[in-house]
């Protein structure tokens, strides 16, 4: 098997005398500078402003009248269409500050627990026409990690629970899996993370737990001496059975039993800027108490929501108070300024009788809202400046899933890739499911809301040019 280069770095060093990317305006305004003659442009008495003689406005166009009034339409497009070179850079220093392992805020869970899916080649078609750039796994498998070579998609792998007590007592153990798992293919395939189990505290397995924050610490290490700690996010998901309490959101608490494997955890975390990964359904929330949670809450549709009696905050949905009792938990155990992603998130489309609220119309639903609300990039009411984001669960039907009924029913794609959760995405084969009639009108707003814009804008300076050029 072919090895990628180890080590390669992804960008260039900076330089001390590097200087950053004119912006396209930057240019055409030289360029307007150098063809306009003096007695069109003079400067003002402020430095950086150029202002219009009193003669323009009544100009003796001669020979070069086109070539006027041609950098005069140039000069009001550049009013009008503005310039985005100062976001980019800012965006690009901001991400210099830590691991980048997350991009935009929608990402998707790709478990394989099934005899009858497509293969990884067409996994990675797929996602690309989905346009999901995130992708979490559940473990490394080979053939996953090939395919998704020189793809471009943002992967996270996973080292399985019975890993754990192994890596915990023997440091070599985990740089064997490093070695066998990531450095064949690092970079070539983008491996942004690991998660270091799954769902270990809460579950009743004392050893296990006692393994993890072991595990973890010698997993960084490992990753240290590769020097690839900077660059692979370490992390571990937890079920909402770590805290005590979750509602009202601002009474949300750590479990003081498990308290004892959260606290190094959390001090780990806090000093490698890890965030917090929580699999938060509000689904599971909703079949446990359906006759005292209002579905509309649970499934972002309108409803009366909440409101925190603590801190006043008004809650709309159920995904949102998730999310923010995680924050109030990591703040009342001392960790305020930890970020909080979901891991896991999904809607079942299909269940038994008594798995309330499974169904086809809830899975779109919640499915399709949840999209639409991670695609506003805000954050929640306790914590507005954290955009939220989140991993759904998940890509595909996992026919061999042990359990209920709805466990082998939250795919959004079939196994052959034809859309099974109908939220607007587009799979390998036509789909017989129904549209997605509320989505269409939120992408016309998304598609008019530029229009408008830039038309808006636009038209001043039309007007502008005319009056200056008549």
């Amino acid at each position: 098997m072919p090895r990628a280069p180890r080590n390669v770095p992804r960008t260039p060093p900076a330089c001390s005398n590097a200087r950053p990317p004119r912006c396209l305006h930057a240019s055409l305004l030289l360029l307007l500078r150098s063809r306009i003659p003096p007695p069109l442009l003079a400067p003002s008495s402020s430095p950086r402003h150029w202002e219009w003689e009193t003669e323009v406005m009544v100009p003796r166009w001669k020979s070069s009248d086109g070539r006027h009034r041609l950098l005069l339409l140039l000069w009001c497009c550049l009013l009008a269409f503005p310039c985005h070179a100062q976001v980019t850079t800012n965006v690009s220093h901001r991400s210099d500050q830590g691991i980048h392992s997350f991009v935009g805020t929608y990402g998707i869970n790709y478990g394989r627990i099934a005899d009858n899916l497509p293969p990884p080649e067409d996994v990675v078609r797929l996602l690309k026409l989905a346009r999901i750039r995130n992708v979490k796994i559940y473990d490394a498998d080979h053939k996953v990690l090939d395919a998704f070579r020189g793809s471009g998609l943002n992967l996270v792998v996973a080292i399985p629970n019975e890993f754990l007590k192994d890596m915990a007592a023997n440091p070599s153990k985990a740089m064997d899996w490093l070695n066998e798992n990531v450095q064949p293919y690092y970079p070539s395939t983008r491996i942004v993370g690991i998660t270091v189990g799954n769902e270990v505290l809460g579950g009743g397995d004392v050893g296990l737990a006692e393994a993890l924050v072991g595990a973890v610490v010698n997993v960084h290490d490992a990753l240290r001496m590769l020097r690839l700690d900077s660059k692979i996010e370490l992390s571990t998901p937890h079920s909402e059975a770590v805290f005590a309490n979750s509602y009202p959101p601002s009474s949300c608490v750590f479990r003081d039993d498990l308290m004892v494997y959260l606290r190094p955890l959390l001090d780990f975390f806090s000093k490698t800027g890890a965030p917090f990964y929580v699999n938060a359904y509000p689904f599971l929330a909703y079949m446990s108490d359906p006759s005292h949670i209002d579905i509309n809450y649970a499934l972002f549709k309108p409803n009366s929501g909440i409101v925190d009696p603590k801190t006043n905050l008004h809650y709309s949905n159920m995904f949102e108070a998730q999310l923010d009792a995680a924050y109030f938990a990591l703040e009342a155990a001392g960790y305020p300024g930890m970020e909080a992603r979901v891991a896991e998130t999904g809607w079942a489309s299909a269940g038994d009788a008594t798995e309330a609220g499974a169904s086809m119309e809830n899975a779109v639903t919640y499915n399709r809202n949840l999209r639409k609300r991670l695609f506003l990039r805000k954050g929640t009411p306790y914590r507005p400046d954290r955009v939220a984001k989140a991993y759904i669960f998940a890509l595909f039907n996992e026919d061999l899933k042990p359990g209920p009924t709805t466990e082998r029913h939250y795919g959004l794609f079939k196994p052959d890739g034809s859309i099974s959760i109908n939220i607007g995405l587009k799979g390998l084969v036509p789909s017989s499911a129904p549209p997605s009639p509320s989505l269409l009108p939120f992408k016309r707003v998304r598609a008019w809301g530029w229009i408008v814009q830039y038309s808006a804008a636009l038209l001043p300076c039309t007007l502008i040019f005319l009056a200056l050029a008549t």
